[in-house]
């Protein structure tokens, strides 16, 4: 088959593999139908995660068709529609029991893209199936489902609940890529009195205005500023990192209110200093991160509903096989007002499912 492979930093290569074949009795191979692409893999590709090897199979969301199951397998059968999480549960460990999946000692957690082959291919191994899928109604296009196998419920836990927003606050998401508007988002299912976004690109920022932001502001701008003076000079009650760079964590721990929430969600590279010595005094809450996917059924169910809005953030479709091609219209994102890329097969049918495909 073909798939996405990292050959080293700054090296991918759309090449064979072999196809996966059950490894395990919990394990299920899916027919990748929808895939995406996520900003933790442009940090894989500039070698921010060191122990992604090369070799290895990149992706870890994708809408498929199951095709095989392992024996231990209850949850879906071959023929199923399913989302595939960016999270994988043992359901067994102390964090699995806890909901904390992205924490699962028992050989889960992110481990798609990361420690073994993932989504970015025409078929993938997907342990742990019966909690790392879920089935998907008929009624949701692949392009909708595909954004909550990682970057919905990513934004709405390690965001939103861990920044405990609540009813009135002011929230400043700083980073407005796809992250950080599915931030914007879901943070308005908690009655926000406003969202301010933050960003370098005003294609951004635009997209941002029409998802429903109160306020922007350009990154290079002081929009400290702009925080001080909405919240007559209190700060932010909520402040959402999402972009990875040490000036953006900064920047946040310098908008947030006495008292309030730093809530990052960015991949980090590099070290961001923590200046204790001007936050100690503020009784800031400063949370960090990996999703756990305990949300996606939720999300599911209120994106099936029509109560979670996606349009308009996938900006980019491709064919499967066009992969370096996306990849480099999402690398240079600031250049082509990419937000979400999905690639597929290029036929649909009524509900949105990719054509089948041989294997």
């Amino acid at each position: 088959m073909k798939a996405l492979l990292f050959r080293g930093p700054g090296r991918i290569e759309w090449g064979d593999v072999p196809d996966p074949g059950v490894e395990d009795a919990g394990d299920a191979i899916v027919r990748v139908d929808a895939v995406t692409l996520c900003g933790t893999d442009l940090h894989i590709i500039k070698g921010d995660v060191p122990e992604v090897e090369p070799g290895r199979v990149l992706g870890h969301e994708a809408v498929g068709t199951v095709v095989e199951t392992g024996g231990g397998v209850r949850g879906v059968r071959p023929g199923d529609r399913v989302l595939v999480s960016c999270v994988s549960a043992c359901g067994r460990c102390r964090f699995c029991r806890e909901a904390r999946y992205g924490q699962c000692t028992g050989g889960g957690g992110w481990v798609l893209g990361h420690t073994v082959d993932g989504t970015q291919a025409e078929y993938v191994r997907v342990p742990f199936a019966d909690l790392s899928l879920h089935p998907l109604p008929g009624s949701v296009d692949s392009a909708d489902a595909v954004l909550l196998a990682d970057i919905f419920p990513t934004a709405y836990e390690v965001g939103v609940l861990n920044g405990a927003v609540r009813p009135g606050d002011t929230v400043v998401v700083v980073g407005a890529g796809p992250i950080g508007l599915a931030t914007l988002l879901t943070a308005r299912l908690h009655a926000p009195e406003r969202v301010v976004a933050v960003d370098l690109a005003e294609s951004r920022l635009d997209a941002a205005r029409s998802l429903g932001a109160e306020a922007t502001a350009r990154a290079d701008e002081r929009p400290e500023q702009l925080v001080a003076d909405l919240t007559d000079g209190l700060g932010a009650d909520v402040v959402i990192e999402a972009v990875g760079v040490p000036e953006s964590f900064e920047m946040c721990t310098r908008m947030v209110r006495p008292g309030g929430h730093v809530a990052n969600i960015g991949v980090h590279g590099k070290p961001a200093v923590l200046h204790l010595e001007d936050l100690w005094i503020k009784d800031i809450t400063l949370t960090t991160g990996l999703v756990d996917t305990s949300s996606t059924p939720l999300l599911l169910r209120l994106l099936t509903a029509g109560r979670l809005p996606t349009a308009g953030l996938v900006t980019h479709r491709f064919e499967l096989g066009q992969m370096e091609e996306a990849y480099d219209v999402f690398g240079r994102a600031a250049d082509t007002g990419a937000l979400k890329v999905v690639l597929g097969e290029p036929q649909h049918n009524a509900v949105g499912r990719l054509a089948p495909a041989g294997r």
